[in-house]
C-alpha cells in the first residue's frame, strides 16, 4: 500500500484587473446604459404616437383631437409655407424675445433681492407677507391687467414673464443664501471683511447653486409667461397662433404650436445645463449610482 498522498491538483491564480480595466467596463456600462435608456423613450414615442394615430382614426373624432399625422402636416405647413400670420420664425423669434427679456430682468431682480433679503432678518420679517400676498396673485389675472396697461406690444408680455420668473429665482436665491456656513461669515468678518465683501467672497458664491437650478424651472415659466401674455392680447408670437387656432377650431395647430414650445424650452434647458457644469466645476462628482435620470 503506497503512503504516498496524491497531488493537488494545480488551480489557476485570478487574473488581477487593472485600474484601465477597471475604467473600460464602467464607460462600457455607462454606454450601454445611455443607450438602452434612449431606446425605452424612442420606443414609448412610438408606442404613445402610434396608440394615438389608429384611437383617433378608429374610435374617436379627430376634429377634436387631432392626431400625430394631421400635426405634422400643420408644422410641415408652418416651416415651408409660413402660418396665416407671417413666417414661423418671426411668430418664434417674437415669444423667445420676450421670453428672454423678461427672464433676464426677472432672474436679476430676484437675485438681488433673495440675496439681500436672505442676509437681512428685519427686512425679510417685514416684507413676507406682502411678497406672499404679491405670489399668491393668479398670473393670468396679471396678464390680462398688463395688457390693458402696456398694450398689445413687447411690454405686456416682457412684465408677464418677469412676473413668473422673479418668484422662482427669488426664493431660491433667498434660501441659499440663508444656507450659507455661519462659520465663513464670522471667519470673514474677524478678518475684516465689510458686508459687501462678505456677499460677494462668501454668500453669493456659496448660493450659486441654489440659482442656477432655479433658472431651469425659471425659463420654462419664461415662456409659459410669454405665451400666457400672447394669449391674452396680442398681434404676433406662438401664443398669438394658439389663440388663432383655438378660434377657429384648428387643434392640429394648438398641437403643433405646444411641440415647438416645447422644442425650444428643451433647447434652453440643455444650454442651461451646460452653463451649469461649467460654472459648478468646483464640486464633487455624484456617483453612478446617486445620479437620477429626469
Amino acid at each position: 500500500m503506497s503512503l504516498e498522498t496524491p497531488a493537488a491538483p494545480a488551480t489557476s491564480l485570478p487574473v488581477l484587473e487593472t485600474e484601465q480595466d477597471i475604467l473600460t467596463k464602467a464607460k462600457r456600462a455607462t454606454s450601454r446604459r445611455k443607450r438602452n435608456t434612449w431606446l425605452l423613450r424612442l420606443a414609448l414615442v412610438v408606442v404613445w404616437l402610434g396608440s394615438w394615430e389608429l384611437t383617433a382614426t378608429y374610435w374617436i373624432d379627430p376634429f377634436f383631437y387631432s392626431k400625430p399625422s394631421r400635426i405634422w402636416q400643420r408644422l410641415v405647413e408652418w416651416v415651408t409655407s409660413g402660418t396665416d400670420f407671417g413666417s414661423l420664425w418671426y411668430q418664434l423669434w417674437v415669444t423667445v424675445e420676450e421670453a428672454l427679456v423678461g427672464f433676464a430682468i426677472g432672474a436679476v431682480a430676484g437675485v438681488i433681492f433673495g440675496v439681500i433679503l436672505g442676509r437681512s432678518q428685519y427686512l425679510a420679517d417685514v416684507l413676507a407677507p406682502f411678497i406672499k400676498a404679491a405670489n399668491a396673485v393668479p398670473r393670468i389675472v396679471l396678464a390680462s391687467l398688463f395688457v390693458i396697461w402696456f398694450g398689445l406690444g413687447l411690454a405686456s408680455k416682457v412684465a408677464t414673464v418677469v412676473v413668473l420668473v422673479f418668484f422662482v429665482v427669488f426664493f431660491n436665491a433667498f434660501t441659499g443664501a440663508r444656507e450659507v456656513d455661519r462659520n465663513l461669515i464670522d471667519n470673514a468678518r474677524i478678518l475684516g471683511a465689510g458686508r459687501m465683501q462678505v456677499i460677494k467672497a462668501i454668500v453669493l458664491p456659496s448660493a450659486t447653486s441654489w440659482i442656477l437650478s432655479s433658472l431651469h424651472t425659471a425659463f420654462g415659466f419664461a415662456l409659459i409667461g410669454a405665451v400666457v401674455g400672447e394669449y391674452a392680447g396680442s398681434k404676433a408670437g406662438i401664443g398669438f397662433l394658439i389663440s388663432n387656432a383655438q378660434g377657429t377650431f384648428d387643434s392640429a395647430g394648438i398641437y403643433a404650436a405646444m411641440i415647438i414650445i416645447t422644442v425650444v424650452a428643451l433647447l434652453a434647458e440643455w444650454g442651461i445645463g451646460n452653463l451649469e457644469n461649467r460654472l459648478l466645476r468646483w464640486r464633487p462628482s455624484m456617483s453612478a449610482s446617486s445620479q437620477t435620470v429626469i
